[in-house]
């Protein structure tokens, strides 16, 4: 059987990705850093910056959980609780990154209704 085995189970815990018989990938979304030299005057990355990762790491789990259902549709892979995890995986960040933008609206209201 070549689904979500114990084996296969500890070593993506061990090393955060797993790849099945038929090329299904399922990785852990990691966190890189932006090397374009721009940066806030405390030395960190700026929010934009920081916002703009967020959205590519979604955008990447949206990617993924589209080939995982495409491969699912064309037969390439039949192992449907990968494809139902990367499809969850790729919701909730959806679902966490509408709700960051909904405080960030808010906060850019409270700002504009701020008297100088």
């Amino acid at each position: 059987m070549d689904g979500f085995t114990v084996t296969n189970a500890s070593r993506f815990l061990q090393t955060g990705a797993m790849t099945d018989a038929k090329s299904l990938r399922v990785e852990q979304p990691t966190t890189t850093t932006v090397g374009l030299g721009s940066t806030s005057q405390s030395g960190g990355a700026s929010f934009a910056d920081t916002l703009k990762q967020a959205i590519d790491q979604v955008n990447g789990l949206q990617k993924s959980s589209d080939k995982a259902m495409q491969d699912l549709a064309t037969g390439r892979t039949d192992n449907v609780a990968d494809v139902m995890i990367a499809a969850e995986k790729a919701d909730i960040a959806l679902r966490v990154m509408v709700q960051v933008r909904n405080k960030v609206i808010d906060a850019y209201n409270e700002i504009m209704k701020m008297q100088v």
